[in-house]
């Protein structure tokens, strides 16, 4: 696809970060999109990357691609709404092979849904699903952090309630609230030198996002962007590797966007 051209040519040409060489790392929400995209960022850079999904196939597809990776990475099939499981699944892979450095907080659904068809238990469900598991996963990864005596929280916003999309209610809710939560992570942890960042992207090329825009609705969101190229998940991944790095080592607290220009 013409889209993925200017992707490939240019990966060769972004920022390699020592730091970064050899940190565990855990993505939740990596198996396709955004998610898959971070996931292989953080491969190339040689981290120690776990991912967890609860789509299988794109996930082993994902495995499959950086097979060939000098540590490829590994995924782990997880329902992050049951953060019962999810936390001691983490403890698990913390006692195994050490503490995480790195949390990059991806996971998210963003069902189309109108205010009046919204029943408590859709509520609970959607709150749950992009909301509930950022803070039980960051939760299960700060201990380790602390002994470590540093760390970094990357979560992942959206730019749809900033622009007050239409029938995303209850996910952009989700959303504000998760730049809210980003803050107080970091004045909370910063005494234990563990960074709390928010990225916001815009609207990313991914098989997800096509699901909801004509071609024309794709030109639309181009136009009115101050920068007209079309965002693809190496341009998150870029943000989410200088954050997660030593270059950014006093960044914490703050939302990053990575939309053009849409805002």
């Amino acid at each position: 696809m013409s889209e993925a051209d200017p992707m490939t040519t240019t990966r060769d040409q972004r920022a390699v970060y020592p730091s970064l060489k050899g940190k565990r790392v855990l993505v939740t929400g990596g198996g396709s999109g955004i998610g898959a995209g971070i996931v292989e960022g953080f491969v190339r850079q040689g981290c120690d990357v776990t991912f967890f999904d609860i789509a299988e196939d794109d996930s082993n597809e994902l495995v499959a691609s950086l097979s060939t990776a000098q540590q490829p990475p590994i995924f782990h099939k997880m329902d992050l709404t049951d953060t019962v499981t999810t936390q001691a699944r983490i403890r698990e892979l913390i006692e195994a092979h050490g503490a995480f450095d790195i949390l990059i907080n991806n996971a998210a659904n963003d069902d189309r849904h109108s205010i009046d068809e919204i029943t408590e238990e859709y509520w609970e469900n959607r709150l749950n699903v992009n909301l509930k598991h950022q803070f039980f996963c960051a939760q299960a990864v700060i201990p380790g952090m602390r002994a470590k005596g540093e760390g970094v929280i990357v979560n992942l916003g959206s730019i749809s309630w900033h622009l007050a999309l239409e029938g995303l209610t209850l996910y952009q809710t989700s959303k504000a609230a998760i730049e809210g939560l980003t803050r107080s992570l970091a004045r909370e942890l910063g005494p234990d030198n563990i960074r709390s960042v928010c990225i916001v992207p815009g609207n990313v090329r991914t098989p997800r996002q096509l699901k909801w825009y004509t071609p024309e609705g794709e030109a639309e969101i181009v136009a009115a962007q101050c920068l007209k190229g079309r965002l693809v998940p190496d341009d998150i991944a870029a943000m989410a590797l200088f954050l997660a790095s030593a270059d950014a080592r006093l960044v914490t607290g703050h939302t990053y966007f990575v939309d053009a220009g849409w805002r």
